[in-house]
């Protein structure tokens, strides 16, 4: 396990909240480590195999999408880099060499349904980033899927913005090819998803253009339980918030513990651990439609 770092010195690296970024000159090594973010903080206790869930489902996608996207290998015995046994074993499932891109500065945001951030704007103003929704709708309705970027935020949240927002900052014809794609990929992978029994209810793509190609491409994590809100089909009933795939153990076990959100978090406890662990790991069998290999 890669519980709160990875093992490679000596390469240049960018360390993300849950990804460790290693730059190989032409390509990337994207290492998922264990760890686990909550209100903004990385929490000091690791959920085990949370990064090699999100590589591997992440490879998974790229593969079915056909969608130029980044990834070149998951296979450690592809990477360019010296490797001994044991660095070798803690990256394997949770490592990909990939293509370098120029990232565009939004997350692409695409909703089936109305929930989070998206419900709390609605409630407001009847709408979600400019994108006016019918009347009378309750929390997690389904509705026709629409696009909804948002800012990267290096720090703290990521801001919702409207199209136009976007298209003044990239241009138009760049925003329309990224709502059209994104809307595409979400269309195709919700239509998968309801066919293993899940619900899709929103999910945030990232974008890059290829460096030196300038080839538009599909980056970082793609359809995880970190990027994605998956719900029950079975269990699904609108008019309320819907149990997730996620860290939602996590965020309600911590809200329970009265933290300020402003010090340090608390330790998570064993049996928070376990339940989060499992959730991500159900939400891979589910989707792949085979058995977790790393029990």
């Amino acid at each position: 396990m890669v519980p709160l770092g990875t093992p490679l010195d000596g390469l240049p690296k960018k360390q993300g909240k849950v990804r460790d970024v290693y730059d190989l000159g032409d390509r990337l090594l994207l290492v998922a480590s264990d760890r686990i973010s909550a209100f903004d903080w990385v929490l000091p206790t690791p959920i085990p195999d949370k990064g090699r869930v999100l590589s591997s489902l992440s490879e998974y996608w790229f593969e079915r999408l056909g969608v130029p996207n980044h990834l070149i290998s998951a296979n450690v015995d592809d990477f360019p880099i010296a490797l001994d046994d044991a660095a070798r074993k803690a990256l394997r499932g949770r490592a990909m060499l990939v293509r370098k891109a120029k990232v565009v500065p939004f997350e692409c945001v695409v909703r089936g349904y109305l929930s989070g951030s998206g419900w709390k704007e609605y409630r407001k103003s009847g709408a979600v980033c400019g994108v006016r929704l019918p009347s009378g709708l309750v929390e997690s309705d389904r509705i026709d899927p629409i696009f909804t970027p948002a800012t990267k935020a290096e720090t703290g949240h990521d801001e919702n913005v409207s199209f136009d927002y976007m298209a003044d900052a990239l241009g138009g014809d760049v925003a329309a090819t990224l709502r059209g794609r994104s809307l595409a990929v979400y269309e195709k992978a919700a239509g998968e998803a309801r066919g293993k029994g899940l619900i899709l209810a929103d999910t945030k793509f990232e974008w890059g253009f290829d460096e030196p190609s300038g080839e538009l491409l599909l980056i970082d994590e793609v359809l995880t339980p970190d990027s994605s809100r998956y719900w029950s089909l079975e269990a699904y009933e609108p008019g309320g918030p819907q149990p997730s795939f996620d860290k939602q153990y996590v965020r309600d076990w911590i809200e329970a513990t009265g933290w300020d959100k402003s010090s340090p978090p608390p330790a998570l406890p064993d049996d928070v651990v376990a339940r989060t662990r499992s959730k991500y790991v159900e939400a891979y069998e589910l989707i792949t439609g085979r058995p977790f290999p790393w029990r």
